[in-house]
């Protein structure tokens, strides 16, 4: 038998062959492991580089959210279904703090919290990331609110005046018509080159879907991204809502656009960050809030901005809508907004109850950029009417006591009845500015004053009517320059005027004086009893 020998040269050659060109790749990595979990709370034990709001990997692929950087643990949200994660399991930093996808690819799309499509129709296209947080531009960055941010909405693009880069509050209590604002707000931007971001938290599902086939049924969605954390998900999903939407708005406005994004409505946000900050044991401070709620509400609104020139003179606006209690603007989180935002539009239950809709308060909302967002031709039309309608309110409680009015008074109360009947609007029926700013004319000209107030409504259809057909060039100027010939209006509402009969017979506006009386006397000379010829002629004393 031959004698096995081991030729080591021969060994080591061959070992040198295959290790020719070898490059080691060391991939260094933390892992930590699970110290506790439950309500949707995990501790994680190691990791001692992670970083606030940075992704951490559990096994199975459910990702985490960094929030507490404890001495020995780290407090993370687990953003999926935590039924699977058991004490003592694997977790991996990943490195990537959290970030959203933004850009064109979303737009006409319904998303979740973390930017993932939720409507059926496949994965985003051509988006890129962003990350969730980053810093508000500073004061240096930013230029004076001065373009109008156009509602549609009479009472709101008169009085209370919405700028590019403003931050207006949306306030009041439930079912008072806070939504509808901002979904009106989000139609009339069709074709003004502004693109769109309705963040929806903590509301139904259904009613979320409900709301998207109303932006889809005006053409809405074409500009608009729909952000859903409806109350089914749970608490971080709700928080994390509006910092994605507010991204995506981010990014348009930082490549020169401009965005509009509401937030409906941050008081269920604030709820879903107490009951996370709770469970990750931060001390609840007022209202069992955490110390920094404040915070939680500012590092978002102050990402609202007009751009200076040198940075692309973009802007994004932001509607947030607050949701009070029985009218109390005093309670914690109303009065922090308060406090961020630049106005606040107040809607009150009680006019909405009794019809005037949208119901603004007059006398409480109030825009903090005011007439600097309005054209020219809305000032001129405005004149006098915030402060008619608010001497209105006064004298409609004082004459609710039955005492007898002066007659100026008595001129201001019904004014005011003819001026809020005016403001009056149907919901997803947004106004252009132009045609606002004829219908305005006509009440604060006094052109409503000798109108029944049942008749107002038809009396601005048909002069609307009447001015789109004959005097279209006016409307095309307005909506071009910004400005209008008074004189050439005042004309045109005039001429209308003189033609127009309510329901109760001539209204008296430049009607010959002896006409009148003719007709007068023919009225006392029929065989009309009393209160028929009271009926006959609208004077039923009910025009409130």
């Amino acid at each position: 038998m031959a004698e096995l020998t081991i030729d080591t040269k021969q060994i080591a050659s061959a070992i040198r062959d295959n290790l020719e060109g070898f490059e080691p790749v060391v991939t260094a990595g933390q892992v930590g492991r699970v110290v506790a979990v439950g309500d949707g709370i995990a501790r994680v034990s190691g990791l001692p580089n992670a970083a606030v709001n940075e992704m951490l990997e559990f096994e199975g692929g459910i990702v985490g959210l960094a929030l507490n950087l404890d001495e020995d643990t780290i407090g993370t949200v687990v953003l999926g279904q935590i039924t699977s994660i058991e004490e003592g399991q694997a977790v991996r930093s990943t490195g990537d703090i959290l970030s959203v996808p933004v850009g064109d690819a979303l737009l006409g799309r319904v998303v979740n919290a973390l930017g993932e499509p939720i409507d059926g129709k496949g994965p985003l296209v051509g988006a890129e990331n962003r990350r969730m947080e980053v810093q508000a531009p500073g004061i240096i960055g930013r230029q004076p609110v001065h373009e109008p941010m156009q509602t549609g909405i009479k009472a709101i693009d008169s009085l209370i005046p919405v700028g590019r880069g403003q931050r207006e509050l949306i306030i009041g209590d439930r079912k008072t018509g806070k939504t509808t604002i901002g979904i009106d707000t989000i139609i009339n931007q069709k074709g003004l080159g502004v693109n769109c971001i309705y963040v929806a938290i903590g509301q139904k599902a259904s009613t979320v879907a409900q709301t998207v086939a109303t932006l889809a049924q005006y053409g809405a969605m074409e500009y608009t991204v729909v952000v859903v954390a409806p109350a089914s998900d749970p608490a971080p999903f709700k928080y994390l809502a509006p910092y994605a939407g507010c991204a995506m708005g981010q990014h348009w406005m930082d490549n020169s656009g401009h965005a509009l994004v509401v937030y409906d409505d941050l008081s269920k946000q604030a709820e879903a960050y107490r009951q996370i900050a709770l469970l990750l044991r931060r001390p609840p401070g007022r209202e069992a809030y955490p110390g920094d709620v404040f915070y939680l509400h500012s590092r978002l609104l102050e990402r609202a901005a007009k751009l200076s020139d040198e940075l692309g003179a973009g802007s994004l606006t932001a509607l947030p809508i607050i949701e009070t209690k029985a009218g109390d603007v005093s309670a914690y989180i109303p009065t922090n907004v308060i406090s961020i935002t630049d106005g606040q539009i107040f809607l009150q239950d009680d006019l909405f109850k009794s019809g005037v809709r949208p119901a603004v308060d007059v006398g409480i909302s109030v825009s903090r950029v005011g007439s600097a967002a309005q054209i020219k031709a809305m000032k001129a039309a405005v004149g006098t009417l915030k402060s008619d309608l608010q001497q209105f309110r006064e004298l409609e409680a004082f004459a609710a006591f039955g005492s007898d009015l002066d007659p100026v008074s008595q001129n201001q109360l019904d004014r005011g009845y003819r001026l809020t009947e005016l403001l009056k609007q149907g919901i997803n029926s947004p106004m252009p500015v132009e045609e606002q700013v004829v219908s305005l004319f006509a009440g604060t000209q006094g052109y409503l004053d000798k109108i029944d107030v049942a008749d107002v409504g038809r009396f601005e259809s048909e002069l609307l009517d009447t001015v789109r057909s004959q005097r279209s060039g006016m409307l095309s100027e307005i909506a071009s320059s910004g400005e209008v010939d008074q004189e050439s209006l005042d004309a045109a509402i005039g001429a209308f005027a003189d033609n127009f009969v309510g329901s109760g017979g001539p209204t008296g506006i430049n009607v010959d004086p002896e006409e009148q009386a003719d007709a007068e006397t023919a009225v006392v000379d029929s065989d009309i009893t009393l209160p028929e010829r009271d009926i006959a002629r609208g004077e039923d004393g009910d025009d409130s």
